[in-house]
């Protein structure tokens, strides 16, 4: 939550940290706008009850492609005018806007729509503006995956064959915003928060001006042919479902259903795992290697949950969730509605033994200093799930690189016999292993930080 003191407006922040984005709601006391909200809209009503104004209007910077919207929803929730872009292809009733365009949303506030091509080409960024009896004054600007803190949003979502005009478009947006608002401006980006739309790091910053972006944002440090190939240099790949998200946006995402799932006893669990379904429990990796139903996969509520399992999950397989407690299930539940994830086949809370008429499995944990040790006795097989620019950028000789998102594709190039499995902290690792162990493999997940541990345990990295 952010609160800007110099003015009677208010800008209050709803973090979605797992997807690493941010929606907002400003407000004048009486009446409140929201951008790009996400699709679990309840969290907006509560924000919007807790500070006693009404939603009047409600704006999309840009056909989202990470998670679908929650803005035609709550519009119709609260009558709120739903602002889209007049050039974006919608299948529902919004009102449009365009690059210019300004809306009153009460006497004292008003919003400016920006043309800011780049992360898509119809993308919009909104200046939020205080009417006051000396003239009008910029708060700040909202910039969806324009302008991000260090970075901007990345060219590459709409297929490659638009890469390198959006790219010259997105350099040319973050020249006007910085053109256009006073460098006390607020930044306010959706994107850049451990979000895979950012094309470039975003650091640990958590708020920004447009001043100090004009001092630190290669964007608007570097000249353009620099920026470019520092940009396309750093694009990696981004998550599989992706692909399902603009075309459910422009459709028309409706409000979620959050009603518990049904429940699933053990012997439908085993059935689920038996027909190839995918069953996955959300408890905490040391927990799931201590004990988990064999063939179930891990994919721990408390990381990067919607987005990795997103990532992996074949589009449309029935899912059953396990969980600790029915919170931990509704907490999951509430992750994959934000994705369109919307179907679960049931679930199950509690302890894992009542979710299994067979023993439990497990496998090892280690550290890199373990992996060190035994490596001065015998050859260890070493898999390495991080990306491929991790990699490249420092790994422990002989591993083989394997990223966690191609994985279940490339199972047969895992090397034989126990292998020892490690990312960049624990969290993929203990992805990868569930699935390794899933499929009959000796595992030994490595849970472990490898930037801080690796070669501090004796391990050559190369």
């Amino acid at each position: 939550m952010s609160v800007d003191t110099r003015t009677a407006l208010t800008v209050l922040t709803l973090d979605t940290p797992t997807l690493g984005d941010r929606s907002y709601l400003a407000h004048d006391g009486e009446v409140a706008l929201v951008v790009d909200p996400q699709r679990d809209i309840d969290r907006v009503l509560a924000l919007a009850d807790e500070a006693g104004v009404r939603v009047t209007h409600v704006f999309e910077t840009h056909v989202h492609n990470d998670y679908l919207t929650g803005g035609l929803a709550l519009a119709r929730a609260t009558g709120a005018a739903y602002h889209v872009n007049a050039a974006d292809e919608v299948s529902y009733d919004r009102t449009p806007i365009s690059d210019g365009e300004v809306v009153e949303v009460s006497p004292r506030m008003r919003v400016r729509a920006i043309a800011t091509p780049g992360h898509t080409f119809t993308h919009l960024s909104y200046a939020l503006e205080e009417v006051g009896a000396d003239g009008t004054e910029s708060i700040g600007v909202f910039t969806g995956g324009s302008l991000l803190y260090g970075a901007t949003g990345r060219p590459d979502l709409l297929g490659t064959e638009h890469t390198h005009d959006l790219l010259h478009h997105q350099f040319g947006s973050a020249q006007r915003l910085a053109g256009e608002l006073p460098d006390d401006a607020q930044v306010l980006p959706t994107h850049g928060f451990g979000s895979f739309c950012s094309a470039g790091s975003t650091g640990g910053a958590t708020s920004s001006t447009i001043g100090t972006e004009k001092r630190i944002n290669p964007v608007l440090t570097q000249d353009e042919q620099r920026w470019a190939d520092s940009v396309l240099a750093g694009l990696e790949d981004y998550p599989a479902y992706y692909v399902h998200m603009a075309p459910g946006n422009a459709a028309g995402p409706t409000t979620p259903d959050l009603r518990a799932p049904r429940p699933a006893d053990a012997a439908t669990v085993a059935a689920r795992i038996a027909d190839r379904e995918w069953v996955v429990d959300l408890r905490s990796r040391t927990a799931f290697a201590a004990g988990h139903v064999t063939g179930t996969l891990n994919f721990g509520i408390d990381g990067q949950f919607a987005t990795y399992l997103g990532w992996l999950i074949p589009w449309d397989t029935p899912l059953t969730l396990l969980g600790d407690s029915p919170e931990q299930v509704a907490e999951a539940q509430r992750e994959l509605v934000r994705i369109g994830i919307d179907r679960l086949e049931g679930a199950a809370t509690g302890d894992p033994a009542d979710w299994s008429d067979e023993p439990l499995s497990s496998f090892p944990r280690a550290e890199f200093a373990d992996l060190a040790q035994v490596r001065h006795h015998r050859a260890v097989p070493v898999l390495d799930v991080r990306r491929a620019s991790e990699y490249a950028a420092g790994h422990v000789d002989g591993a083989v690189n394997i990223p966690l998102h191609e994985l279940i594709g490339r199972l047969d190039e895992v090397p034989a016999g126990e292998v020892w499995v490690h990312c960049a902290g624990g969290y993929r690792a203990s992805i990868a292993a569930s699935v390794l162990a899933a499929h009959g493999r000796p595992v030994v997940a490595i849970d472990d930080s490898f930037d801080e541990h690796a070669a501090a345990g004796g391990l050559p990295i190369v």
